[in-house]
């Protein structure tokens, strides 16, 4: 089982790359960097960065300088970060890894984009009430696949192992963008409703597969508006089969199309990341929505969640070889509870790798970490990603090397 953690391009820009390897081998006693080569705006707190300590990220970036003859006559192009203008630190990442044998991992955001500034409406999901959405691609545009395979393909040749692809589905109304704020109760049923797209692409789609989208839609503005109006919708959860006899049973159809959408995505993407020589991991980020606040994750498998985002976790698993799991717990029964419900659903052919936190609010010991990584070799995981080196106060590379060496 290979083990690696996630990384930002900032980090190895403002440490030096050699020093931030020589963290993760011989400190961590890790095998490879999971760095960020497409990612959203944030701002951030690093412990031992020593340029900055707090760093605001630029919004729906690549960290690496593109190929522009990948994207010729696309209508989305690539937007290069102010670093990577200066300095191609992932192509130095890349050389300096494979002379120490370390293998480098490209963690890249596919759809959720930050592109509010620029602001490209045609290529957003859009609310029932046609509220473009900045933050997201919708997976259904033309536009954004044609995005989506150039770029699988541009970070592909950099050299790297893996594509570990993040945000390559449809989003949820909870975090999309900072000082997201409602002051009215909205039930599960509401959110959900609110969090999906009605763009004309997606409407489209869903029609060409039998789907009464018109009703879709008109029930999902009229059930959120009733909410908006007072109405009273107490959901605490929605489970699929609830979901799917909404609007007569239309919905139903509804979410399979999306489910269609983002396989087909991932699988066109993981295609043009083979043609350039790179693996590619669907990243399921259900596990995030449980455990991200608190790492207590409750009441079913992360699985169970994921058709909220439109993921298909068996097709994803077939179209793209690879899923990564998010095993955001403090409980290392919790984790084997999701990783197992994981492991239940792929075929044969395909692996499973887990991104977990070694610190708060998941790990405060070396036992708990060195459990969670047996655990995950017992089951037979591809890699685990750790999260993340910059985050991460260094004392706690000490715990992951002895938590490595423990768990065999």
């Amino acid at each position: 089982m290979d083990t690696s953690i996630f990384a930002f391009a900032t980090d190895l820009a403002d440490e030096g790359v050699e020093t931030v390897l020589d963290n993760v081998q011989h400190r961590a006693g890790l095998g490879g960097v999971t760095v960020a080569a497409v990612y959203h705006e944030a701002r951030d707190v690093f412990p031992h960065n020593p340029v900055r300590k707090v760093r605001f990220l630029e919004g729906g970036v690549t960290y690496f300088r593109p190929d522009p003859a990948r994207y010729r006559g696309l209508a989305i192009q690539p937007r290069v970060s102010a670093l990577a203008q200066e300095v191609d630190v992932l192509a130095e990442l890349c050389e300096a890894s494979e002379r120490r044998g370390l293998g480098v991992h490209a963690w890249t955001v596919f759809l959720h984009s930050d592109w509010v500034v620029g602001g490209n409406e045609e290529y957003a999901e859009r609310t029932a009430f046609g509220d473009p959405c900045l933050t997201e691609l919708c997976p259904a545009n033309p536009d954004v696949r044609d995005y989506v395979r150039a770029l699988a393909g541009d970070v592909a040749r950099l050299g790297v192992r893996t594509i570990v692809a993040e945000s390559l589905h449809y989003h949820p109304l909870e975090h999309g963008y900072h000082h997201e704020r409602y002051f009215l109760p909205l039930g599960a049923r509401t959110r959900f409703l609110l969090g999906l797209c009605f763009c004309r692409h997606c409407l489209i789609a869903a029609r060409g597969a039998g789907v009464d989208a018109d009703a879709v839609h008109r029930f999902a503005r009229d059930e959120i508006q009733h909410v908006f109006d007072g109405g009273a919708d107490e959901s605490v959860e929605l489970e699929l089969d609830e979901a799917r006899a909404l609007a007569g049973g239309e919905l139903g159809g509804y979410l399979e199309e999306r489910n269609r959408i983002v396989w087909t995505l991932a699988a066109e993407a993981a295609e043009a990341a083979a043609a350039d020589g790179a693996r590619f991991a669907f990243m399921d980020a259900s596990g995030a929505i449980k455990g991200y606040a608190d790492g207590r994750p409750a009441g079913g498998p992360a699985t169970e969640i994921a058709w909220r985002l439109g993921v298909d976790l068996p097709h994803l698993a077939r179209a793209c070889g690879g899923l990564e799991a998010i095993a955001y717990a403090a409980d290392p029964n919790r984790v084997r509870f999701d990783l197992d419900a994981y492991r239940d659903l792929l075929p044969p052919s395909a692996t499973l790798s887990a991104a977990m936190r070694p610190m708060l609010p998941d790990c405060d010991s070396v036992e708990n970490l060195a459990a969670k990584l047996r655990l995950c070799r017992q089951l037979g995981l591809e890699r685990v990603d750790l999260y993340h080196y910059g985050f991460a106060p260094l004392s706690a590379l000490d715990r992951i090397r002895e938590a490595v060496t423990t768990a065999g």
